[in-house]
């Protein structure tokens, strides 16, 4: 069977079309089920198909929402209707001579993620890609979604616009409800305004933030983005925090963001700055990838992968400017961005498989490789998040250098917002290079083939020496083995196996349990400590559990190898190169 498509009547005018309304319960907090009703009327087909997403815009993994629905059933005036299913995530329920049918199931939510779907007795959180049923053919149609919270103290937060029913929420389509999510309890919100629009944080959870600090740096980042994109694209924004004990992360969408972050990380100073580039990039998303999107990411296909191998624009840029955004809203001064800047350098030079994965083919691979990590990801892959950012510090930098600040990746930004978010047109490759090279008015054919679609060192110091700094390697004290290791269980395993290392040399592989050095106990937190009594060429013994079979390895450590980078500035910095930096930071590292 196809896809439905809108009938039309003998007369070639179109029937009345179908109204779609959806109603979500949750009587039994405790049981993680989600209780969804899909109520339709005015269905003019024979057969209904109902698909569920099998991921979320925003993040790039095939997640099989559909392995957590259960209980499916469908009614017409109380009499059950023939259903089948066709495959993983779609449905087909019999409608001959029915117009108004009742759907119903469940969906099991205990995972708490910005991506999907949780509820306990103190919360329910969903995602509409994880919830909603797409039905072909009538993704432009309005819905309406009410919610029937277990208890009268819970109160729901959501974008989407109220309707006239209590509790009942209206999307314009199906993309509009994905781009939703709904958090429904007992959390604090707080209502504030921002560029004379109202905006509202809500947080669930308990931990050490400071509401009234936190909602005043939200409103400077706002300030600083909006300044840049020349105003703010929604009519309201909704933030909903989760506090959880050690979780990080975020999802964006066009009027709201999903953020988790872990709940006592707000009064060290590394670590609330680390939170504020996280709303920072979420808020970022709102135009960039959710209103500048590439051509793939244009038309959601939500049952399968969406390739482009543009989203080191979509995410690596914006991971560039988180860290700049918070530096401009007055959060943290230069010294603090450029600490950042060198700890995202630091884990970008420590990634052998920068030499081994283009940048444009990590983010085309995005689906089967960045979240699914392996023992061998950190030898084969790179993310398109860090390289991304990378790769914009030095465009960036080109622009800035070769105007004297007067220009900047800024207006990249602005001219990508004109030309294709402002209408959400989607950009190819070829379109983005364009507009990247009309801002620096210089052919950057080289540049792309090089560190996008190739994998060529980038040449940091290059960029960052009109600037007066350098970017200069500490080295490890230790030789080096080429393993990293974790207790787990009582065991001492190693987690990971560098390429080309002497310890791969020898044959250590990954997952083995490691035992002893030179027939002396060793553990993964002293691994470090105790290779500092050796030096460069020693061979030392490796006893290690390898798939429960004891063996023993010769391997002839090397020499060190740097254990982090720092961007510092020059010895007598020229009065330019103080010049360009002051431009780009507003003003010196020392301040």
């Amino acid at each position: 069977m196809t896809e439905a498509t809108a009938p039309l009547t003998n007369t070639g005018i179109q029937e009345a079309m179908p109204t779609i309304h959806y109603q979500v319960a949750m009587p039994q907090p405790e049981t993680h089920l989600f209780e969804v009703t899909l109520h339709l009327a005015n269905y003019p087909l024979p057969i209904l198909d109902l698909k569920l997403p099998v991921w979320t815009p925003g993040s790039y993994l095939v997640r099989e929402y559909a392995k957590q629905l259960q209980d499916f059933a469908a009614f017409s005036d109380g009499e059950p209707l023939p259903w089948g299913k066709i495959s993983k995530n779609h449905w087909q329920v019999e409608t001959i001579g029915v117009s108004k049918l009742t759907v119903s199931y469940r969906i099991f939510a205990n995972e708490l993620s910005v991506r999907t779907n949780h509820l306990d007795p103190t919360h329910g959180y969903f995602n509409g890609a994880a919830l909603f049923f797409r039905i072909p053919g009538w993704e432009k149609q309005p819905i309406r979604v009410s919610i029937i919270p277990p208890r009268p103290e819970w109160q729901i937060a959501t974008a989407l616009p109220p309707h006239q029913q209590a509790n009942t929420f209206l999307a314009a389509d199906f993309d509009t409800l994905v781009d939703n999510p709904f958090e429904i309890g007992c959390h604090q919100l707080h209502h504030f305004e921002v560029l004379g629009k109202p905006h509202e944080l809500a947080i669930w959870g308990q931990g050490n933030l400071q509401a009234k600090r936190i909602i005043s740096d939200i409103a400077k980042i706002i300030q600083v983005e909006a300044q840049m994109f020349g105003g703010l694209p929604y009519e309201k924004y909704l933030f909903i925090l989760h506090l959880f004990s050690q979780a990080y992360g975020g999802l964006e969408h066009k009027n709201c963001c999903s953020l988790i972050y872990q709940r006592f990380g707000f009064r060290a100073q590394d670590k609330y700055d680390r939170f504020m580039q996280l709303v920072a990039h979420e808020f970022f998303h709102l135009w960039n990838v959710k209103r500048i999107r590439p051509k793939a990411l244009e038309v959601f296909d939500y049952d399968q992968e969406n390739y482009t191998p543009s989203l080191w624009f979509s995410e690596g840029t914006t991971s560039y400017y988180d860290l700049l955004i918070p530096l401009r809203a007055g959060i943290y001064d230069a010294q603090t961005f450029l600490t950042s800047l060198s700890k995202e350098i630091s884990r970008y030079e420590k990634t052998p498989g920068r030499k081994v994965q283009p940048l444009s083919e990590s983010s085309f691979d995005a689906w089967i490789k960045l979240y699914r990590q392996d023992a061998n990801s950190g030898n084969s892959q790179i993310s398109y998040y860090l390289k991304g950012e990378m790769v914009s510090l030095l465009l960036d930098l080109l622009i800035r250098s070769k105007y004297g600040n007067q220009r900047s990746f800024d207006d990249v930004m602005l001219k990508m917002w004109q030309q294709f978010g402002y209408n959400e047109i989607g950009f190819t490759p070829q379109q983005l290079q364009s507009v990247i090279e009309s801002v620096a008015e210089m052919d950057l054919t080289d540049f792309f083939k090089r560190y996008i679609d190739d994998t060529e060192d980038l040449p940091f110091n290059e960029y960052l020496q009109p600037f007066g700094l350098e970017l200069v390697a500490e080295n490890e004290e230790e030789p080096y083995f080429g393993v990293k290791a974790s207790a787990e269980n009582g065991r001492e395993i190693i987690k990971f196996v560098e390429a080309s290392s002497p310890a791969q040399i020898a044959g250590i592989d990954a997952g083995d349990e490691l035992l002893a050095i030179d027939k002396m106990k060793v553990i993964a937190t002293g691994l470090s400590e105790r290779l500092k009594d050796y030096q460069p060429n020693d061979t030392i013994e490796v006893t290690v559990f390898h798939q429960d079979e004891l063996r023993t390895y010769s391997v002839t450590l090397a020499s060190p190898r740097p254990t982090r980078y720092q961007v510092k500035p020059v010895a007598n910095p020229s009065p330019i190169q103080q010049e360009n930096l002051t431009g780009w930071l507003r003003a010196s590292p020392e301040g």
